[in-house]
């Protein structure tokens, strides 16, 4: 039996609201993660947190996300987010430290990284917010991309080639551009209702894209 069409309007209006929440409720989280996170990364200089070994963040990194999936239907869901991105945030000051006193212009990297970073996501995430495209098409490519940047990443913590982590730096600010609108295209689609796993994907998407940017300038910089 088909539904009237008073049905089908009904049920078409309460998803575009549902998702219009979904959008709203992850940008606010969103935002608050970014300050926090770089509230965080700011204590980590003021009181010269030494740097912490990739195991340690990786492993922290994974824990803290697992524990927000299972939570995150719960307020604990709240809870887990600042934690992940206040780890996020400490472990990353440390290294944002060192181009502030390793380089003479290391303020204006960090700024240009950020700013750059902000920039990026505000002209992407607008793109498909206005445009509502569907980038769901992506999905298979990135995954692979992403493998092939881990495996790469690991192998050349080992050999540690200059050029292939300055090759890895550019590669991850096209990849992560690509998960931007991925990411968002699948807020705005439905293909993710949960807001707090939203914002989780959005805010690895930035800082991802934040440290391989605040790289790739500091390698260009010419400031040894």
């Amino acid at each position: 039996m088909n539904e009237s069409p008073t049905v089908v309007t009904r049920r078409s209006e309460e998803s575009i609201l549902s998702t219009n929440k979904v959008l709203k409720n992850t940008y606010l989280l969103l935002s608050m993660t970014l300050i926090f996170s770089a509230i965080m990364a700011a204590v980590s200089i003021q009181l010269n947190f030494p740097p912490i070994h990739w195991a340690i963040q990786l492993g922290g990194m994974i824990g803290l996300l697992m524990l927000t999936n299972v939570f995150k239907n719960s307020a604990m869901g709240l809870v887990c987010v600042f934690a992940f991105t206040g780890f996020l945030g400490l472990t990353a000051g440390p290294t944002i430290n060192a181009y502030l006193t390793f380089f003479s212009n290391g303020a204006e990297l960090v700024m240009t990284a950020a700013g750059g970073t902000g920039v990026i996501f505000l002209a992407l995430s607008g793109y498909v917010l206005t445009t509502r495209k569907d980038f769901s098409f992506m999905g298979g490519f990135l995954f692979v991309g992403l493998i092939v940047m881990v495996v790469a990443s690991l192998a050349n913590i080992f050999f540690q080639v200059a050029a292939l982590q300055l090759a890895l730096s550019a590669a991850s600010i096209l990849l992560f551009s690509g998960y931007i609108l991925y990411d968002t295209s699948r807020i705005i689609h439905g293909g993710e209702t949960n807001y707090i796993m939203a914002t989780i994907t959005l805010f690895l998407d930035i800082y991802i894209m934040f440290m391989n940017l605040l790289h790739l300038l500091g390698a260009l910089s010419g400031d040894d």
